[in-house]
């Protein structure tokens, strides 16, 4: 596994909250998915604070009313993050995320005080980011 250290930007973004549990994130995609529309040409991420919530996420495009959408605005926290990348077929890759993230906990000294981001590149393309610090 490729362990890269990277740094990022904030990420205005708008989201959709459940627990950090696998089961509750269907519903939450469905959710976001069905209040912005079109998914083409627009940004997605998972947050997660593990144990405790799962943000599903949309970046932030002009134009975009949260209040209409029924969407929560939040800011994904930039700074640095060690980034692993995930390719394979939905729904496959999405069992990689587990297993990958908890070797990239274990390879790197993680910062607490931020979340931990999917982002969804492609269909077939995860990045994880860990933030660390």
């Amino acid at each position: 596994m490729r362990i890269d250290r990277v740094e990022r930007r904030d990420v205005e973004v708008l989201t959709v909250t459940c627990a950090d549990d696998v089961a509750e994130f269907p519903a939450a995609w469905e959710r976001l998915e069905s209040a912005i529309g079109s998914l083409r040409g627009r940004r997605f991420y998972g947050a997660f604070t593990p144990g405790v919530e799962y943000r599903v996420c949309v970046e932030r495009t002009a134009g975009d009313d949260a209040e209409a959408l029924r969407l929560e605005p939040w800011t994904l926290p930039g700074g640095t993050y060690a980034r692993t990348r995930l390719w394979g077929e939905p729904p496959e890759v999405y069992g990689l995320i587990g297993p990958t993230y908890e070797l990239l906990v274990a390879a790197s000294t993680p910062d607490p005080s931020r979340p931990s981001i999917e982002h969804y590149r492609r269909r077939d393309e995860i990045d994880l980011l860990l933030p660390v610090r």
